[in-house]
């Protein structure tokens, strides 16, 4: 559980990591429907990913949700709408293929919402990623021991804890079946923006 009896939040800068939660799923499936009543046909589908996403990996309590548009430049249109409903759009970001919002619960950070059309990079390289290790227990027992790991040295240090995952990530986005992805094989990362915690 999070440090409260809400299932997700996280104070910026701050790296924690919880045990597996449940509850995510039912946090996911509330978002989802949310999200669905809020951009209606305009979302082609609402992804749950990030370490959430996968059953029985620890993660930092904060829900990576991906929505598939098809037109990233029209999507732009969708801003008022998702701010409406109390997510708050981060225009200024490294990863030029998505759009990125985060939603707030006070001073702690609940959701990240990325839109991306299903043919770029980033939306092939989050939902590769969160596949690779939904389907290999060992590989997920791996990145989870990386990073508790991280978080222990890094508690304070949002960037050094990215930078500690990067080498983990590539690797696995270039493993037999994934051949696909373009040569940039994860997306930039900024302060509040990597999908593949």
């Amino acid at each position: 559980m999070s440090t409260d009896a809400h299932p997700l939040g996280l104070a910026s800068g701050r790296v924690i990591i919880m045990p597996y939660d449940p509850r995510w799923v039912v946090e996911f499936q509330n978002a989802e429907r949310e999200l669905r009543l809020a951009l209606g046909s305009a979302a082609l589908a609402v992804h749950h990913v990030g370490s959430t996403a996968v059953p029985g990996l620890c993660a930092k309590p904060v829900l990576d949700l991906l929505v598939s548009v098809p037109d990233l430049a029209a999507s732009l249109q969708f801003v008022s709408k998702l701010e409406a409903i109390d997510y708050e759009f981060r225009p200024h970001e490294d990863i030029s293929d998505r759009h990125f919002f985060r939603r707030r619960r006070g001073a702690k950070r609940t959701h990240h919402l990325s839109l991306a059309e299903p043919t770029s990079h980033f939306h092939k390289a989050t939902l590769a990623f969160r596949d690779a290790l939904r389907q290999d227990p060992a590989k997920a027992r791996e990145y989870a021991e990386l990073k508790l790991m991280l978080a222990r040295r890094f508690p304070g240090d949002r960037e050094k804890y990215l930078e500690g995952k990067t080498a983990f990530v590539a690797r696995v986005l270039r493993e037999p079946g994934l051949e696909h992805l373009p040569d940039r094989t994860i997306p930039a990362c900024g302060d509040d923006t990597c999908s593949l915690k």
